[in-house]
């Protein structure tokens, strides 16, 4: 097998692992829950039976419980990171006499990362409980459609406030609940919400930083080496210009750490950009991830029409304020609003 091959095959791999993590830090009935169900089917066709069911039993414990596993993980990502930017790539830049201040901004960008990080983490996103669902009862209206009032929790014991839901990997009802995210083991909702944005887009810019660092001194090395004016000679003896192909095998066969980890940021910086975008929709809008999702069902045409004709529902997005005012509810977010709708 080709170097080509093996880099398109690693590629695939980083993707699936994202898409998958993704996926799995999802709630239980949305529509990548469907997926992962499916998934967990094909899979049963692979995985031999008598791991089957220590498998499930593993996958359930990593996903619907809290655990501290995907914080390790995050950490032990982070660290073999910077350890290869700073081990090589810190010291090649510095002898390619790249800017200082330049080659500096990824730690910077990691300590401002790793403040929103703890604070998402530590912070309670909104956690119901008797003796403050009074509060979070009159914060927002109920639009009669999403949300329905006198709506009891029968795992909380609490009347369940509207843009309220149950957690059940944390085992109580959130407010402004948008998802459980395994990354920092936290539920986010209306009082964490502005730090795991904060979060997400520091954590592209920081991945994003790294490939375009990466990337610059690769491109550098093969300016300075002026390899594209060169040629090979294949296995059939015939010369060639250098190619991409030929390029890229090369730079992987002298820097493959280097190589590998611009693979990896690559392909993690357009996933959480896309997610990032995700994100600041829903911010402008006035919507969390769960809201979205349930939304969904009401604009998709397949659903209305497996109900009467009398029972059609048409959602409205009754809390979108206009863009300034959806912002400052996400960063400065209260319990109790006093322009209740009526």
């Amino acid at each position: 097998m080709d170097f080509l091959s093996l880099f398109i095959i690693y590629l695939l791999l980083v993707l699936a692992s994202i898409v998958l993590v993704c996926i799995y830090s999802g709630r239980k009935e949305s529509f990548p829950a469907r997926g992962l169900s499916c998934i967990t089917q094909i899979s049963s066709f692979i995985i031999p039976t008598w791991l089957q069911r220590p498998t499930q039993r593993m996958l359930h414990r990593l996903f619907h419980t809290r655990s501290c596993l995907f914080i390790v993980l995050h950490l032990a990502l982070q660290v073999t990171i910077f350890g290869e930017y700073s081990w090589e790539i810190f010291g090649y830049c510095q002898e390619l006499e790249f800017d200082t201040h330049y080659l500096l901004l990824p730690y910077v960008l990691l300590a401002v990362n790793m403040g929103f990080f703890i604070l998402c983490s530590v912070t309670n996103p909104g956690t119901i409980t008797q003796s403050n669902q009074e509060s979070f009862l009159k914060a927002y209206a109920y639009d009669g459609v999403m949300f329905q009032k006198n709506t009891m929790c029968p795992t909380c014991n609490v009347e369940k406030p509207a843009r309220s839901k149950h957690c059940s990997v944390c085992n109580s009802c959130v407010h402004r609940f948008d998802h459980h995210c395994v990354w920092v083991n936290n539920c986010i909702g209306a009082f964490n919400i502005r730090y795991f944005l904060l979060y997400l887009f520091t954590v592209t810019a920081l991945a994003a930083d790294l490939a375009f660092v990466t990337a610059a001194f690769l491109i550098q090395v093969v300016l300075l080496s002026n390899m594209m004016l060169g040629s090979y000679i294949d296995d059939q003896g015939q010369e060639h210009a250098i190619d991409i192909l030929f390029l890229i095998q090369h730079l992987f066969l002298t820097f493959p750490r280097i190589v590998f980890m611009l693979g990896f940021v690559v392909v993690l910086s357009l996933v959480l950009g896309a997610y990032c975008c995700f994100s600041l929709y829903l911010a402008l809008t006035n919507q969390t991830s769960n809201e979205w999702y349930k939304s969904r069902r009401y604009e998709c045409s397949c659903c209305r029409a497996l109900e009467p004709h009398d029972r059609h529902i048409v959602y409205r997005n009754v809390y979108s304020q206009g863009v300034w005012v959806n912002l400052k509810e996400i960063f400065k977010p209260t319990s109790s609003e006093k322009k209740k709708k009526t």
